[in-house]
């Protein structure tokens, strides 16, 4: 198996479950009362919530749709402060590692999504 091909592989397998995390986070989020509790807990108001869940959802179809690069940028980026802020959130009202270990562990598959991204990225061109 080639570089590239390995490449694409992880890739597509990390963004695959990086997304199907995203899409269930959003899901609980518009569906279950515990959910919207702990929004609660954290300070948020209750259509931060569904707003949230909404904006998961449109960069979750950008990162598996063959949209431009820069919206892809766009999406990764909003998960990456999407995924800092519930870290920052989480230890700022003094919640343990079994309230904010899901936002770090999908922050892990965010890191190696973007990375496998990156190096698929064509080298720009130096004039």
């Amino acid at each position: 198996m080639t570089r590239s091909k390995k490449l694409v592989i992880g890739f597509w397998l990390v963004t695959a479950l990086f997304c199907l995390q995203i899409g269930f986070t959003a899901y609980a989020q518009l569906s279950l009362p515990q959910v919207a509790e702990a929004f609660t807990h954290l300070g948020f108001p209750d259509y931060f919530r569904v707003e949230l869940s909404w904006a998961k959802l449109l960069g979750v179809a950008l990162l598996l749709a063959p949209v431009p690069a820069r919206l892809k940028e766009w999406a990764y980026a909003g998960f990456a402060f999407n995924l800092v802020s519930a870290l920052i959130a989480h230890l700022a009202v003094g919640d343990g590692p079994e309230a904010w270990g899901f936002a770090v562990g999908t922050g892990v598959l965010w890191g190696l999504s973007y990375f496998f991204w990156r190096r698929l990225q064509p080298a720009p061109a130096i004039a």
